[in-house]
Formats: C-alpha cells, sequence, structure tokens
C-alpha cells in the first residue's frame, strides 16, 4: 500500500534559487487585518532571503472603508489606497491580487482578478462553498491564472521533512492517522460575532479545521469517506464586541470527525477555536507498521520520530536546520528556529516563483476547492449522522 500525494504536492524543494533578472510586480492587498499585515510583511522581507524573479513593490491597498484603507497603507507601506477592491483589481500597476478580506469576498474578488489576467493569492479557506470554489477553480484553469492558496504551515520545513519519511517507506504503511487544531480565541461567550460565525462561510471547522486537513492530504494523500459531530458551545454570542444584544450562534465551535483516506489508513480530526488553554495546537500524529511520526506547531521547528528500534523505544526529536530547505535561507545554523512569519515569507517566494512560470508547489484553486469539498462532506455527515463519501 502506497501514499498517494496530490500532484500540486510533489515538488520537492522550494524555488529558492530562480533567477530571471530583478524585475519589479506590482501587489494589490485587499485587507489589512492579522493576515493582511502578514502578507505585507511577506512581501517586503522575500527579496532579502530569496533568489526571487521579482522585487514586490507594494502599489495599492484596499479595505472596507477610506479611513481603514489609509491608515493600513500608511502602517504597511503601501503607495496608494482605496476602499473600493474593484479599483484595486483593475489597476494596470498591480500584477499579483492577495486577497485577506472576510472569506464572503474570496470569490468575487478573486473571479474578477482572474477576468482581469491577475494571479491570485488567496488566504483560506478558498470561499464559502465548494460550488463557488469550483468557479473560481475552473475560471483560473481556463483562463491559464497562476493561483495560491494561504495554507502556509505547508511551509514548514518539518512538515515537508515528514512528507519525505512517509513516501519513503521509512515507517511502513501508515495505518493511522489523529490530528487536531484547537486554539482559544472563541473560548469565551463573550467572544463577538464575525465574518467567522457568519453562517455563509464560519465556523470553527472552516476557520482552522481547513488547516489539518489540508495538511493530512499533504501528508496521506486524498481523503475517501468522513463521519463528522459538528457542535456549538456557546448558543449566542454579542452582535458585536461590547455590545449587550446578543444573536444565535449558527456555526459549529468545534467538530469531530473520523476519516478512512483512499490509501487505507483510518483516522480522527478535531476542529475547535474554543479550546481552554489552547493557542495554537496544529499536530499530529501518523501511525505506520514500522514506524510513528508526531508534530505540534507549538513546537514547530520539531519532529518526532519513533524507528521501532529494539532497545532504543520512544520518539528521538529532529531539530530543524538548514539541511532542512529552506532554513538556511534564514540562518546558518541549528536551533535558531523559523517563526510563524518566515512560512508566509517562504509562501511568497513560492507565488513569485509560480507567477515567472516555474512549476507552482501549490497549494492552488483546484487543491484547496478539495479541502472545501472534505469540509462540506463533514457538514452533511454532522447532519445525516452518517458516513459521506467524497
Amino acid at each position: 500500500m502506497r501514499v498517494r500525494i496530490p500532484d500540486w504536492a510533489k515538488q520537492d524543494e522550494p524555488r529558492e534559487g530562480l533567477t530571471l533578472g530583478k524585475r519589479q510586480i506590482g501587489i494589490g492587498l485587499v485587507g489589512s487585518g492579522f493576515m493582511g499585515r502578514c502578507h505585507a510583511n511577506a512581501f517586503r522581507t522575500v527579496s532579502g532571503l530569496f533568489d526571487v524573479p521579482f522585487d514586490p513593490k507594494l502599489t495599492i491597498l484596499a479595505d472596507a472603508t477610506d479611513d481603514l484603507a489609509r491608515d493600513g497603507a500608511q502602517a504597511l507601506g503601501f503607495e496608494r489606497f482605496t476602499s473600493d477592491w474593484q479599483a484595486l483589481v483593475d489597476d494596470p500597476g498591480v500584477g499579483i491580487v492577495a486577497i485577506t478580506a472576510p472569506n464572503v469576498l474570496h470569490a468575487p474578488i478573486s473571479l474578477a482578478a482572474i477576468a482581469a489576467g491577475k494571479t491570485v493569492y488567496c488566504e483560506k479557506p478558498l470561499s464559502t462553498t465548494a460550488t463557488l470554489a469550483l468557479e473560481m477553480t475552473q475560471a483560473a484553469e481556463a483562463a491559464g491564472i497562476t493561483t495560491m492558496v494561504g495554507f502556509n504551515f505547508l511551509r514548514n520545513p518539518m512538515i515537508r521533512l515528514a512528507r519525505e519519511i512517509i513516501t519513503s517507506g521509512e515507517i511502513g504503511e501508515i495505518t493511522g492517522v489523529r490530528g487536531r487544531h484547537a486554539e482559544n480565541y472563541m473560548a469565551s461567550p463573550d467572544a463577538p460575532h464575525s465574518f467567522r460565525t457568519d453562517p455563509a462561510g464560519g465556523g470553527a471547522l472552516a476557520d482552522i479545521g481547513s488547516h489539518i486537513i489540508s495538511m493530512l492530504r499533504y501528508l496521506l494523500g486524498p481523503i475517501a469517506e468522513v463521519h463528522a459531530d459538528c457542535r456549538t458551545i456557546f448558543p449566542t454570542r454579542p452582535v458585536a464586541p461590547t455590545s449587550p444584544e446578543r444573536a444565535p450562534v449558527k456555526v459549529d465551535d468545534m467538530t469531530h470527525a473520523l476519516l478512512r483516506f483512499e490509501n487505507g489508513a483510518a483516522g480522527s480530526i478535531e476542529a475547535n477555536w474554543a479550546a481552554t488553554a489552547r493557542t495554537m495546537d496544529l499536530s499530529w500524529e501518523i501511525t505506520g507498521t514500522r514506524g510513528a511520526l508526531a508534530f505540534s506547531q507549538e513546537a514547530m521547528n520539531e519532529l518526532r520520530l519513533w524507528s521501532g528500534i529494539p532497545g532504543r523505544n520512544g520518539y528521538t526529536r529532529i531539530e530543524a536546520e538548514p539541511a532542512h530547505s529552506p532554513y538556511g535561507a534564514f540562518c546558518p545554523a541549528p536551533g535558531h528556529h523559523l517563526g510563524f512569519n518566515d512560512l508566509k515569507v517562504i509562501e511568497v517566494a513560492e507565488l513569485l516563483a509560480a507567477h515567472a512560470g516555474a512549476p507552482n508547489p501549490g497549494p492552488d484553486f483546484r487543491e484547496a476547492l478539495e479541502v472545501q469539498r472534505c469540509i462540506e462532506a463533514m457538514q452533511k455527515s454532522a447532519r445525516t449522522g452518517s458516513w459521506v463519501a467524497l
């Protein structure tokens, strides 16, 4: 039994060595919140760490109001600003449209950018429904547009090392997996409604469950069947910060799902944004017939390997170092560690190379569509109480 890895995941190394001359490429960023700042930092930083084919030029930032856009542009270093994302898409100085807007806006902005012939760099989840995600995917593929979706945890050198170990057969045939993405940012019943709790595209499963789904697909290949339980922990939340008015919660705070993979492995995942005391528990344990692997984003520079050698029981800690590309682009010494924002820089380096014509390492819209299909299959299973095939 062999693990089948999706086509998008078959590139061995980041495209850090591609050199086509330093041209500029205009960046249009929609959204200046947490992920918008993360994108801007990556675009500003990437040329100093990677030999990228383009120097990103922070051209224009769009946000919900003129004031937000102006403040965001000034803080993040963009030349211009607008409250009209369509104007950003149409701007002739923009070659890459980066989308960190609320989920419900991913589809219209992406489709407009595709129609304008722009490369699209969209945060996850790709859209609010698999139907819209399919429309976006088909439009991009028909137009030959380069796309990338921000599952940046996949850029961790330790995750890539884990995939190498799995696909090499070092730990044998994969039999089981246990995955979790748990955080505490919605652990209070007084955490207010936001785009995350919008029934059109919110919930813990879509918001953070998409990360563990994408990671397990990256490591183990396609998921064949799911059986899920989606639960709302807090039935109401404030309609806005400090507001006394409360409104019903119509999305999940926590989802547990059983999984069956096409390669025969089976296991479970948890997505939970109300996990008291957890800040970033994106973790998994994968069991094979000859060994096992374990990882947690809370110790993102470590991978644990159990080799099964008699007399050497217990996990061995593998620490990130320059041998694990592209760690060496950041630091020549082991033990100094990468961070969350460094993963975004790696992602942007690969985006720029793909924009220049290098093979796209993904995840592209097609792969993000498959993640969205997994999410909807789990939601359907929770409603019907049955296994759902993908």
